[in-house]
């Protein structure tokens, strides 16, 4: 075990005393009768429920050995119930331990896990017409990604130039634990590559901007609609088409963090008003858990949900066909599958080093 093992199982015992609480609270016909108090505990005990259950198969182990143990260590002991015990203990002993520290693991995990829902923000950085293809292949890379693991993604607003690359995308993705695995995504991404417009074959270097951000539910964040200003547009559009004639474009501008987001995507202003509400809750949930963070501990290093844009997190470079991603200098020599969306191997490693650095911070 890396941390002190009294301190995990103390740990362990306040949430399952906690996960105990709730199923009473719940049986309560007063909380019963407050739908969003009960939906908000339901949701504490999901997120409880798994930790809670290996816990409790770990204590009956543990429990399994020390009464192997005692009956062994007795002299008074019949020899046949020692041979069982001995026979018993052989086939259970260390397994406690590889339990907890399974447990351990998915503990420190279990507030990322429980988000299933996030908004992934590609914006093209330097580079021009590059850039932009660039930030279409990261499109397809999360895309493909979401799609080997079952998760549904919704695209919510882009901006396309004419060679068929994204100045900006805007996209969300459902599914369980996404946030815990594509959490990892935020910074910038650099690419290494011969544009198609390059004659001489000479290698460019381009970048892109990657946000992800966990898409709260309403009863995870209450934003005061006093504080946010509407502003109603017509929604801009080629030549004049009928879009032009409507307006249906929508800014929000929460007032009190200047957080502002436009959404013009839909002819219909009532869809466009409701992505850009999705939208600016991400951001605004976002800030205020990023401020909360670092009030906690301000030591605390930690990979997933940083959002900086600035910091460049990852390199893909096309003619050595690698990826090197620069946080726990990681090359995969396997650029080829990884843009195409066989990413799970540089997510595992990610995940890994994370759980080890959270871990020695408990």
């Amino acid at each position: 075990m890396s941390v002190n093992k009294d301190s995990i199982l103390k740990k362990l015992n306040e949430i399952e005393q906690r996960y105990i609480e709730i199923d009473n609270k719940i049986a309560d016909p007063e909380i019963v009768s407050d739908h969003n108090k009960l939906i908000s505990l339901s949701k504490e005990q999901g997120k409880l429920k798994s930790i809670v259950s290996q816990y409790r198969d770990y204590k009956k182990v543990a429990e399994a050995i020390a009464e192997a143990h005692q009956i062994i260590d007795d002299p008074d002991s019949d020899k046949e119930f020692k041979e069982l015990a001995s026979e018993e203990l052989k086939d259970i002993q260390g397994k406690d331990e590889a339990m907890l520290e399974g447990i351990q693991n998915e503990l420190v995990m279990a507030d990322d896990k429980a988000v299933n829902s996030v908004i992934i923000e590609i914006r093209a950085g330097t580079g021009g017409d590059e850039a932009a293809l660039f930030a279409h292949n990261l499109y397809t890379m999360y895309v493909r990604y979401a799609e080997t693991r079952r998760w549904k993604v919704e695209q919510l607003d882009f901006s396309a130039t004419e060679r068929n690359g994204f100045r900006e995308v805007v996209f969300s993705v459902k599914g369980k634990g996404v946030w815990s695995e594509l959490g990892y995504e935020s910074g910038g991404h650099r690419v290494q590559r011969v544009p198609e417009t390059e004659s001489q074959g000479r290698v460019h270097t381009s970048a892109a901007t990657v946000a992800v951000l966990p898409e709260p539910e309403e009863i995870d964040i209450e934003i005061n609609p006093a504080d946010v200003l509407e502003h109603v547009s017509r929604a801009g559009g080629p030549g004049g088409q009928a879009v032009n004639k409507l307006n249906s474009a929508i800014k929000l501008e929460h007032v009190p963090t200047g957080i502002t987001v436009s959404m013009r995507d839909e002819k219909s202003q009532h869809k466009n008003r409701a992505k850009a509400w999705r939208i600016l809750r991400s951001r605004i949930y976002e800030k205020l858990e990023s401020e909360r963070r670092a009030e906690r501990d301000s030591q605390r290093k930690n990979l997933i949900g940083s959002g900086d844009r600035s910091s460049k997190i990852r390199t893909y470079n096309f003619p050595q066909n690698r990826v090197t991603d620069h946080r726990i200098n990681l090359s995969l020599y396997s650029l080829d599958k990884i843009i195409l969306g066989d990413m799970a191997e540089i997510v595992k490693a990610l995940q890994q080093y994370d759980i080890q650095q959270r871990i020695e911070n408990l």
